[in-house]
């Protein structure tokens, strides 16, 4: 399974950006998705998850500024990124779950200016 991120970017703070993760496998309405995200000197931690049939969950910290979504005809996750902080910074990762497979993208730079 191949996953491939793209979308990131230069953004002032305040902006928005729209990161997608196109998955190369059939069946992907199965599988569970979620970004991650690691800024330098820091731990990958999760943004946001969408599990299969749509349900989405977010860490406390990550609620309000991010919407994660998915096209399952499109085989395409997405994380809809609004009021950018500078801590926002970081390389964000989609990942899929699937049968106990874990599966990652390599990553889309994310850059938040002050």
């Amino acid at each position: 399974v191949q996953l491939q991120a793209f979308g990131g970017g230069l953004v002032q703070a305040g902006g928005s950006l729209r990161l997608s993760c196109v998955v190369s496998r059939s069946a992907f309405s199965m599988y569970d998705m979620a970004w991650y995200r690691q800024a330098p000197g820091k731990q990958r931690e999760l943004v946001a998850r969408i599990i299969s049939g749509g349900s989405t969950i977010y860490p406390d910290s990550m609620k309000g500024r991010f919407t994660i979504s998915r096209d399952d005809a499109k085989k395409t996750a997405y994380l809809q990124m609004n009021s950018l902080k500078p801590e926002d910074t970081a390389v964000y990762y989609c990942r899929a779950d699937l049968g106990g497979g874990v599966y990652w993208g390599k990553g889309t730079q994310v850059t938040v200016s002050s």
